[in-house]
């Protein structure tokens, strides 16, 4: 489904800003794979989910999506296919238009973007309708009202339905609850869980939470210094613990993790 070979980032080359953020870093996943990425800040997690959605393109290697080259897709063209969330959940959606507005968007996009002068039907409004109170949160009675005027767990629960309305081949989530309220982050979750489990949706899930890492998906993996130095999954996965997790780490990396966010978590 996925498939990273040996792509490299490097920012501000040749300067005394100059950060290689992702260096000789393969990875592939199945169809269907649900994996978690968990890494102290600048493991490059994040640049490695951007140059996946095309926000760059790498300096070296390729990136297959379903059996394509998209390695130097455009970004928009990219969007039909990776839905995707950030840890801000004002990033996802555009404040000033209406509900149906932005859910009319992300349909055309991923449904029917290479089709001209295309439109929303009757049929398909009555399909946001019944998304949305999926959701449980009374969105379907207020189609007509601006989303800036929507809380935050609010806002990033649209834009998961955004997302996944009609389902991508990919999924890319950047600590998406991360931003939001204990309750309203285990609500978001949830939904996130039911959704990928219903459509099957292939995923990376990028966490600071520990237990998160091991108890979502399918997979684990661990990142540092912009390279996966660990990726566990099956009965090797079950049977790990955080004190685990951080045992490994320190075995790979060769330094303990220093990231109080996650060791706290």
């Amino acid at each position: 489904m996925l498939r990273l070979e040996h792509i490299k980032k490097t920012f501000n080359p040749g300067t005394v800003n100059e950060k290689c953020a992702i260096q000789e870093l393969s990875l592939h996943l199945k169809p269907g794979d649900f994996a978690t990425i968990i890494g102290s800040n600048g493991a490059g997690k994040s640049t490695m989910l951007h140059a996946i959605a095309g926000g760059f393109y790498v300096d070296e290697g390729a990136i297959y999506l379903d059996g394509e080259n998209i390695t130097f897709m455009e970004e928009y063209k990219r969007s039909r296919v990776i839905g995707r969330l950030f840890q801000d959940p004002l990033k996802g959606t555009a404040p000033h238009m209406t509900i149906e507005e932005n859910l009319a968007l992300a349909f055309l996009r991923a449904s029917k973007g290479s089709i001209p002068f295309s439109r929303i039907s009757k049929k398909d409004k009555e399909v946001f309708r019944e998304q949305l109170a999926l959701l449980e949160m009374g969105l379907e009675d207020r189609m007509k009202q601006p989303v800036g005027l929507l809380s935050g767990g609010q806002r990033q629960a649209l834009t998961l339905l955004m997302a996944t309305m009609v389902p991508p081949k990919l999924l890319l989530l950047d600590e998406h609850t991360a931003a939001l309220d204990p309750g309203t982050a285990a609500k978001v979750l949830e939904l996130t869980e039911k959704i990928i489990e219903k459509n099957q949706t292939t995923c990376l899930m990028v966490t600071h939470n520990m237990h998160q890492a091991l108890e979502l998906g399918n997979r684990t993996l661990m990142m540092d210094g912009g390279r996966i130095i660990l990726d566990v999954e099956g009965e090797e996965r079950e049977k790990m613990t955080v004190s685990d997790l951080l045992a490994k780490f320190q075995s790979f990396a060769g330094k303990e993790l220093d990231n109080d966010r996650i060791l706290l978590s």
